[in-house]
């Protein structure tokens, strides 16, 4: 795939969070034609690329090896070579390690494009049922030190907020939550667009009943709506 730059494009690439069929065909087309593609996971990439008959080339770059593939990677697209960047699921960049290259390539003055598709957290909020005109994405939350220090931060905010937690740690977090936050509207999503996804609704310490008996499988997002009356589920 050429560029029109002076130099190869890096395209951020989102693919499906689940289920194979939200592929966008200009993503398709775009892994198609790259040089090569940085996966998050070389394996869970692979199954994608069959699902597609898909042969292009790939490298691995994830959090621990990205120091050492960056320099790589940047050579590549200053030789006029184009390359996709994905992660395991939805859109790079977002709690995941493409940041440092994304970042590395604008310094380099390497174009950059993204190529929408399957973000979770915009699938949950939207999904829902809590007001959708401001939130704010705090991602993953430290899994030891710090963790209630962030939820201090947020005791505040008004906007809905918008986590990532493991199911290890959902009932853990929750908990804090309800501690921090008071009894709050509150959402958990999880398995989106698979098989078997849920979307609960109700107060944290419903969620926090509810999920201490269902013990929860997949990643979640935990979505915290204001304490205000008309946000609060019937």
């Amino acid at each position: 795939m050429s560029s029109t730059s002076d130099t190869g494009t890096l395209y951020i690439v989102a693919t499906p969070i689940g289920n194979l069929g939200d592929m966008t065909f200009r993503a398709v087309e775009t892994l198609k034609n790259v040089s090569l593609i940085a996966a998050e996971d070389t394996r869970q990439t692979r199954k994608l690329l069959n699902h597609y008959d898909l042969s292009t080339p790939m490298m691995s770059y994830f959090e621990h090896n990205r120091l050492a593939q960056i320099p790589k990677i940047i050579s590549k697209l200053l030789s006029y070579e184009s390359v996709a960047i994905v992660s395991d699921a939805g859109t790079p960049g977002i709690s995941d390690p493409a940041y440092r290259l994304i970042r590395e390539a604008i310094d380099a003055d390497i174009k950059v494009e993204s190529i929408p598709g399957a973000s979770a957290s915009i699938s949950a909020l939207v999904s829902s049922g809590l007001p959708t005109d401001r939130f704010l994405f705090e991602g993953f939350l430290p899994p030891k030190k710090g963790r209630r220090t962030r939820l201090e931060n947020l005791k505040d905010e008004t906007a809905t907020i918008i986590l990532y937690e493991s199911p290890y740690r959902l009932v853990k977090t929750l908990t804090q939550c309800e501690e921090i936050f008071g009894n709050r509207p509150a959402v958990v999503a999880r398995e989106l667009t698979k098989l078997f996804e849920e979307i609960k609704r109700g107060t944290l310490s419903e969620l926090i009943s509810y999920f201490s008996q269902s013990k929860p499988k997949g990643e979640c997002v935990i979505l915290i709506g204001k304490d205000n009356e008309n946000v609060y589920f019937k």
